[in-house]
């Protein structure tokens, strides 16, 4: 894990306020309804956020391969129970990052304070995008970001979970990439 501006002796100071914790495939980490207590950083494996409608049909809202972050930060910060449930799909390697360490990092260090603004700033500015794309943009252009966002989960993550973050069914998605297939071989 970076240790975003700290140094080792400021990061040997803040070690209790971290707790890494490894979880099997399929393993929940957050139900939802629970409060979520900490970040999670993604050290090995993919998790996934999602939410669950009145019908009991998943809504992906985030995957988190390594070095990502994910978390329910409304439940985080505001105490509110978790919109989320957060899952492992494969086998991994998870540090909680407590409000705790965050507050004790950003007293120590001016350049972990930058690092975690930035970091804030970077999440709302995806989740904007997120917003956007699901609002207005085809199912193909939405499939083109996502490869651009996480390129090596074509692999990692079944066609129905890549499908559900898109907002598309699965046969929809097949069109797309059947679509694109077929543009790329004409293009040659």
């Amino acid at each position: 894990m970076s240790r975003g501006g700290v140094t080792q002796s400021q990061f040997n100071e803040l070690t209790p306020f971290l707790r890494s914790e490894t979880f099997s495939k399929c393993e929940i980490l957050l139900q939802q309804g629970e409060t979520c207590k900490a970040s999670m950083f993604v050290e090995k494996g993919l998790l996934r956020a999602y939410t669950l409608d009145e019908s009991g049909k998943e809504h992906i809202v985030q995957f988190a391969p390594e070095n990502w972050f994910i978390g329910d930060r409304g439940s985080i910060y505001f105490n509110d129970p978790s919109y989320f449930i957060i899952d492992s799909i494969e086998d991994a390697e998870v540090v909680f990052i407590t409000d705790e360490f965050i507050e004790k990092a950003s007293e120590l260090s001016a350049s972990f304070r930058k690092f975690n603004k930035k970091l804030l700033h970077n999440h709302i500015q995806h989740l904007q995008k997120r917003i956007d794309l699901l609002l207005g943009a085809s199912a193909e252009k939405r499939y083109l970001n996502f490869i651009e966002l996480y390129p090596d989960l074509l692999l990692r993550a079944p066609q129905w979970m890549i499908a559900s973050y898109l907002g598309i069914t699965p046969e929809s998605l097949s069109r797309v990439r059947k679509s694109l297939a077929e543009k790329n071989f004409e293009s040659y």
